[in-house]
Order: structure tokens, then C-alpha cells, then sequence
């Protein structure tokens, strides 16, 4: 008799499965929708409590391309974001913003460009994660987001510090996915009522990594996201969340019950999906991707907006790829 490990056991289970809310032409896709941003939201554990914004510029500081104001914002009673908000100078009128979502690492100052610790310098530079320095350079402002147990929250010059807070999330109905998701839609919020400057008809939201995941539930659920480009984030949870060790920041209970990753897409349809992965991404496999974005191709074209979602692939690993993809974002734009 051959035995199974606990684990070999589960993924058997998980294989096996077929997400009993996938989309399946029998109801309009905009019931499908409904229910399924309803569901999402339930199992992020979502909504928190909205409370006054409290929000405190901390400093403006100007710089030979653009100005740049550091602010705070409260997201819920008690819990307090740091951000950066990057305006370029010389534009007229109110300009798009990049919501800039760094990976799972030291904190925000990795899409500043603005190394801090060591190691930061060639995480930067060897996999295009400053993202805010390039948002300015296609002409866009650039918010930075200290998401929660990175870098001032909660971090170490070592890096994130997720699994006692996601854990204790776990334990009062919540997810750490969720309250960075949260504090995302609170920042335009923000956007909309302190910053002029900027067009918030007209949001970009993009990360690598954990930055990613966020951008991509972010879009899902965000409706002012108008254009979303997760990077090594969207793929089968069965080829990469279920099929090997990550943080604990990227578990959703239950969620493979009812969806695979690629089935969420269909909430950010008909708006603007760039997907980008790295052909040898070791932990966000290209097969999964791929599945994962014929999937979420599929339920664009049900919207009528095929045309919408694309994939983009860099020849690398477990990184961003700023000159594959910006090219094909920036048409989005320049179309929609």
C-alpha cells in the first residue's frame, strides 16, 4: 500500500477540484460578477470599518523633476499609512497616478529607487522595481504605499514581518491581502479629496511579487482602478501558492473552493489588465501563468473586451520587466 503525506494529500484534493463559482454562460456575467466580488469580499474578510482620514502632510520637498509630498492617512480607527506622492513638474492639469506596490521586501523606499539597507541597491537595479522613478518618467504621478508588516510597518532592515500578523488576521475573520487591499482603495479616497493634481479617472495600480497580488485583488475589487499590471503575482494557486512555500501574507482561506486565481479576472473586466511574468520564475511558474491568463482572456471576451488583457513574458526570473511592459500599458492609455 502506498502512503501520502499530509501535504502530497492535499494537493491530490485541491487537483481534483473544480471552483464551484467559476463562470459558465448560464447567468449574465454581470450577476456573475456580483456575486463574486460579493464572495471575494467575504473572504478577504472585508469591509473594515471606514473612519475619518486624519490625514497630516509630514513634508514637501522639490526636486529637480517633480515635487514630492510625504503624507499619513488613517485607514481604520487606530492603524495609520505612510506615503510618498510624486508629481511631476511642468505638466498642466491633473496627470494620472501609479499606484506603486512594492514586493515582499524591506518597504516602500524599493519603489522610491532609494536604497537603505544592504542588498537594496541590486534589488532595484537588478529587476526594475523603482517603479515610482520610472511612473514619473512616462509622465504619470507615482504614489508609494508602505503596505502592512513592511518596511515603517512593521518590517526589519531585514525584511517583511508577516506571519504573526497574518496569523492573528486569520484568527478575527480577516486577511492580510484584505487589509492591503483596504488600505489601497483608502489612499484614493485620499487621492480624491487631497490631491488635485491629480486624475483619478485615471488609475494605474502595479507591483511585483506580494506588490502584485495586492495590485491584482486590488483591481478586483477596486472599481477606480482603471488599468491594473500585476507582475510574478497571477498564476494557478495549484502551480505556485499551493505548490510550495511562501509567506503567509498570500493565503486566502477557502478560496480555492470556489475560484481559481485567473477566475477573479473577470471582476477587472472590461477595465485593463497587464499581466507580466518572468519565463523562469521559480515560484510563480510560466504554466500556471498561462493558464492563468487564458482563463482570464476568456472572461474578457465574455465582457466584450478581449482586447483588454494581455500578457506580457520577460526573459528572466522573479522580477519586473519595465521595457516589456510599460509599452503595452501605455497603449491602454493612450487608446481607452
Amino acid at each position: 500500500m502506498k502512503y501520502t503525506t499530509p501535504y502530497e494529500h492535499n494537493q491530490i484534493i485541491l487537483a481534483g477540484m473544480t471552483p464551484s463559482m467559476r463562470y459558465d454562460g448560464k447567468e449574465p456575467f454581470e450577476n456573475w460578477q456580483a456575486c463574486t466580488k460579493q464572495k471575494l469580499t467575504e473572504l478577504l474578510g472585508l469591509p473594515l470599518q471606514k473612519c475619518e482620514d486624519e490625514f497630516e502632510t509630514e513634508y514637501t520637498e522639490e526636486e529637480e523633476d517633480y515635487q514630492e509630498i510625504r503624507f499619513r492617512f488613517q485607514s481604520e480607527e487606530g492603524y495609520f499609512v505612510p506615503c510618498h506622492l510624486l508629481v511631476p513638474k511642468g505638466e498642466k492639469g491633473a496627470l494620472p497616478v501609479v499606484i506603486c506596490l512594492q514586493g515582499h521586501s524591506k518597504g516602500m523606499h524599493i519603489s522610491l529607487g532609494r536604497p537603505k539597507y544592504p542588498g537594496d541597491e541590486k534589488s532595484i537595479s537588478g529587476g526594475d522595481r523603482d517603479f515610482a522613478v520610472r511612473a514619473i518618467k512616462e509622465g504619470f504621478c507615482a504614489l508609494t504605499i508602505e503596505q502592512r508588516n513592511f518596511g515603517e510597518c512593521g518590517g526589519t532592515e531585514k525584511g517583511p514581518d508577516c506571519y504573526n500578523s497574518s496569523m492573528t488576521a486569520l484568527l478575527i475573520g480577516r486577511t492580510t491581502i484584505g487589509e492591503r487591499v483596504w488600505d489601497v482603495q483608502r489612499a484614493i479616497d485620499v487621492l480624491e479629496k487631497h490631491f488635485p493634481q491629480v486624475d483619478t479617472r485615471k488609475i494605474i495600480c502595479m507591483g511585483n511579487s506580494g506588490g502584485g497580488t495586492i495590485t491584482y485583488y486590488a483591481g478586483c475589487l477596486e472599481p477606480r482602478i482603471r488599468y491594473a499590471m500585476p507582475s510574478c503575482a497571477v498564476c494557478t494557486y495549484e502551480d505556485s501558492i499551493a505548490a510550495m512555500r511562501h509567506c503567509s501574507c498570500n493565503y486566502i482561506p477557502n478560496i480555492r473552493k470556489y475560484y481559481e486565481m485567473g477566475d477573479l479576472a473577470g471582476l477587472i473586466a472590461p477595465r485593463y489588465l497587464v499581466i507580466v511574468a518572468g519565463r523562469e520564475d521559480p515560484i510563480f511558474p510560466i504554466n500556471g501563468v498561462k493558464k492563468s491568463y487564458e482563463l482570464a482572456k476568456s472572461l474578457f471576451q465574455v465582457a466584450g473586451a478581449e482586447d483588454h488583457c494581455k500578457l506580457v513574458v520577460g526573459e528572466g526570473g522573479h522580477r519586473f520587466y519595465a521595457e516589456d511592459a510599460w509599452p503595452v500599458m501605455n497603449a491602454f492609455i493612450k487608446n481607452d
